[in-house]
């Protein structure tokens, strides 16, 4: 059974097992959240928005539609994530381009994602960098815009 603090506001019945969702945050209909996962205060999950099992989202973290985050996935705080590339006010896209975070890549704390890009499995993604295109899995990167400066061992 999930774990859901008296003062967040959860719209979605699909909450997996074991996930701990903390105070003020908001997970809007239709979002799915798995197993195991631990959304921390202040955070905000739109409806088209899909987070796997042992996913860590710290505080100050905005997931919005079109946004896919698979397993074992570390969110650091306010790291900000996006998905219309030519924001107006009050007029839409036809469809947004949502980010997708591969299985076991950790993004840094104040990290900005553009919108349509993916970031790879295992890949590492520094605090307060701007990431503008896609980082290939096991990537290391850094900087604005950020820049690969190394790749990680893996199997």
């Amino acid at each position: 059974m999930a774990s859901i603090h008296a003062l967040a506001d959860v719209q979605s019945s699909t909450i997996g097992e074991g996930t701990r969702i903390w105070q003020y945050v908001v997970v809007l209909a239709g979002a799915k959240i798995g197993r195991e996962c631990n959304l921390c205060a202040h955070t905000l999950i739109e409806g088209d928005v899909v987070v796997g099992d042992r996913v860590t989202l710290k505080s100050g973290v905005f997931l919005w539609d079109g946004t896919r985050i698979e397993d074992d996935v570390f969110v650091g705080p306010n790291a900000t994530f996006t998905n219309d590339p030519m924001p107006r006010s009050k007029v839409y896209p036809g469809s947004f381009s949502g980010i997708t975070v591969k299985q076991g890549a950790s993004i840094g704390a104040n990290a900005t994602l553009l919108p349509g890009i993916t970031i790879g499995r295992g890949a590492m993604v520094g605090a307060g960098a701007v990431v503008t295109k896609s980082v290939p899995d096991f990537a290391v990167v850094v900087g604005n815009p950020a820049k690969i400066i190394r790749t990680l061992p893996h199997d």
